[in-house]
């Protein structure tokens, strides 16, 4: 798997791109900034841009959502209970820090469990709401993409709209610890880590 990595906006969210490296198709996951990074990634390394996943609908993570649309016209992916932050300022929090932006609405809508294919390389959505209720977490073979959920160290804030403690908690520890102790945790934010890290040491976890 070829596997990049960068961080993007104003909160420096951590935006990945990933692709299967015969084929060259790829995804990019939390395009939150910084489109010209992005797209400079996609051209370098020849890559066709397959899909776009938002691990949530809050603005730092969907902030260039509409240039590297525009410049890929690759399927935008988002949980259908976070579809509707896209077209909202006030859903998606911009309105709070003086923007005001919509982004392009969702191509294909999730609930949970889809699987997609990136030439040789599966990707599995799993839902993990708490954060927002259309959180999502993606893993591709011993690696998992956990947007605002799951944390080096720490988990996803749950005081936004729709945000809610005790859901976090349950996908965390019934969705995210339950997949092997080596698998490789790739967070929105901050460092990455690993489940079994998280599951020994993680205060939010004791």
């Amino acid at each position: 798997m070829l596997f990049r990595h960068i961080q993007v906006g104003y909160l420096d969210t951590n935006c990945y791109i990933i692709a299967d490296e015969k084929s060259r198709e790829a995804a990019i996951i939390d395009p939150g900034g910084n489109a010209d990074e992005i797209l400079n990634i996609i051209n370098k390394e020849k890559l066709t841009a397959k899909y776009i996943f938002l691990t949530h609908g809050h603005s730092d993570h969907i902030a260039a959502l509409q240039e590297i649309k525009d410049a890929t016209n690759a399927k935008v992916v988002i949980h259908h209970k976070d579809a509707h932050m896209l077209c909202s300022p006030k859903g998606n929090l911009s309105i709070f820090l003086g923007e005001g932006f919509t982004q392009p609405s969702a191509d294909i809508t999730l609930e949970g469990n889809e699987k997609f294919n990136l030439g040789d390389l599966e990707l599995t959505i799993i839902h993990t709401p708490g954060h927002t209720p259309g959180s999502i977490s993606i893993q591709v073979g011993n690696v998992v993409f956990t947007g605002d959920t799951l944390f080096a160290g720490s988990i996803g804030r749950t005081d936004f709209p729709g945000g809610s403690f005790e859901e976090i908690m349950t996908s965390i520890k019934e969705k995210l610890l339950i997949l092997e102790d080596d698998t490789k945790v790739f967070p929105g934010h901050g460092e990455s880590s690993t489940i079994a890290i998280e599951r020994n040491t993680n205060p939010f976890l004791q």
